[in-house]
């Protein structure tokens, strides 16, 4: 494909500098011809389209209009307009700052320098917060690597190049189009390469390598080139991470190994979920999965199991669901509350929780920072830390949670409400229980209760429970 010359103006854009040339696409730095200004950057993006390229970037060009047309948030581009396919097919989308992940990892080789686990952790939350964004708009990328990773210079990931994508209310033009995996070999998750297109956990899957080229400067699968070495995913398990770099902490090599299953029932439920484990590394439930050893049999089994599975096209993903296994956060007061109340809570987390298979709870309390030192001298701020959360956990202890996962945090602030909002914020919470009433019966009539101030400026529901007691609950469910 001939690449446009500098200054070319094409529907109202004039062409810059090529920034980057490649197999699928070329993409420029534009303007707008008539000198106005952009709000923003603009990047024109024009895929190849010769007489010797594949029918794939047709239909991806298709598929990554469609997606851009309706993806919103901070953590895609901006689109700005589009070409057609008969004259010249283009996108113009917004430029955003950063380097990609990619050339991330390039540099730091080149230096020969080891990723820290904070950046690891940095760079997992970051993707995962942008991974939960799409799949909450019924999006799965299904192209997850470096490439199409930007670091904006803020933390925040922006994902990039959704030509392999799928919505979950659209047809989806690759599944009917093409007739075998679509994905890049060294990031496809195992269920894409026997035709499964539209479940977000793919990309959990994808996200996995990533953390473990980060942690060992190794992929898991290698590189296949082949259909054969492309199926052993379904089948193989990758060698342990501390096996490559033994100062990995558990949690960690814990973390990567869940999204690394075969199964996608097997791994995380959703990115939320990832970047939970990864923000609060002490509440990560190490299973040992590094240490599972599969007999001959086992292994066998999964080998037939992988081997009886072919190619066939996914449902149209219209007639699928995104499937959603929120985060639950219970905020429990630690003074000044009655029976009642922590029974209520306790009822309504239960049915929270019956409602919502594999949901994770998180049971949150908030303390004061002068705390420790209106407490006994000899006790020390570890100490009443360990006591507020085995108060947590002997509330949590008559519930029911088979399935569930389930973590205990105490959070020191003078101001409740903000401490509540900025948990909940930052740990992508779906819903928040807490008592109608967290104060004393002498503030209950003060409008600017924590209760509402939570419930006004929450990003998520918010269910306010009214104390009662066992009696009365028992009462009104006959």
């Amino acid at each position: 494909m001939k690449l446009l010359d500098d200054g070319t103006e094409l529907d109202g854009f004039r062409i810059g500098e090529c920034l980057h040339a490649g197999g699928m696409a070329h993409v420029y730095e534009v303007t707008y011809a008539d000198g106005r200004a952009s709000p923003f950057p603009l990047v024109m993006k024009v895929p190849r389209m010769t007489a010797g390229d594949g029918a794939e970037n047709i239909v991806s060009f298709e598929v990554e209009l469609q997606m851009l047309q309706v993806l919103q948030g901070p953590h895609v581009p901006r689109l700005v307009s589009a070409g057609d396919l008969i004259h010249l097919p283009y996108l113009v989308m917004e430029h955003i700052p950063g380097q990609s992940l990619q050339q991330w990892l390039d540099q730091r080789q080149a230096e020969r320098q080891v990723v820290s686990v904070d950046d690891i952790v940095r760079i997992g939350v970051a993707t995962a917060k942008a991974l939960q964004s799409l799949h909450a708009q019924n999006v799965c990328h299904l192209d997850l690597k470096p490439a199409n990773i930007l670091l904006r210079p803020d933390g925040r990931v922006v994902l990039l190049d959704f030509g392999l994508s799928s919505h979950a209310h659209y047809p989806d033009l690759l599944a009917e189009q093409l007739r075998k995996a679509v994905g890049s070999p060294t990031w496809i998750a195992p269920e894409q390469v026997v035709g499964v297109r539209g479940d977000p956990r793919s990309d959990l899957f994808a996200l996995g390598i990533i953390l473990y080229e980060l942690a060992t400067g190794e992929l898991p699968f290698g590189n296949p080139q082949t259909q054969g070495g492309l199926r052993q995913r379904l089948w193989m398990k990758p060698a342990p991470p501390q096996r490559l770099r033994p100062d990995l902490p558990d949690w960690l090599q814990e973390v990567i190994l869940r999204c690394l299953q075969a199964q996608a029932d097997d791994r995380y439920p959703s990115a939320a979920h990832v970047a939970f484990d990864l923000r609060h590394p002490d509440q990560v439930q190490v299973r040992g999965l590094a240490h599972q050893r599969d007999g001959f049999w086992q292994q066998m089994r999964r080998w037939l199991w992988a081997a009886g599975r072919q190619y066939q096209p996914s449902a149209l993903p219209a007639q699928q669901q995104i499937r959603e296994v929120p985060i639950v956060m219970v905020a429990l007061p630690h003074e000044d509350v009655s029976e009642a109340t922590l029974y209520s809570l306790r009822a309504a987390a239960t049915r929270t929780l019956g409602n919502r298979p594999g949901a994770r709870l998180a049971v949150v309390t908030v303390i004061s920072p002068n705390a420790s030192s209106s407490t006994d001298s000899t006790r020390s701020e570890t100490a009443l830390h360990r006591q507020h959360l085995t108060q947590l956990q002997r509330w949590a202890q008559p519930l029911d949670l088979t399935g569930h996962q389930a973590s205990f945090h105490v959070l020191e602030s003078g101001d409740v409400a903000g401490a509540l909002l900025r948990y909940a914020e930052g740990n992508e919470v779906d819903l928040i229980v807490m008592g109608a009433a967290t104060h004393g019966l002498q503030f209950q009539r003060l409008v600017a209760t924590v209760p509402i101030k939570v419930a006004m400026d929450a990003p998520c529901t918010v269910m306010l429970v009214k104390a009662e007691r066992p009696f009365e609950l028992l009462g009104s469910e006959d």
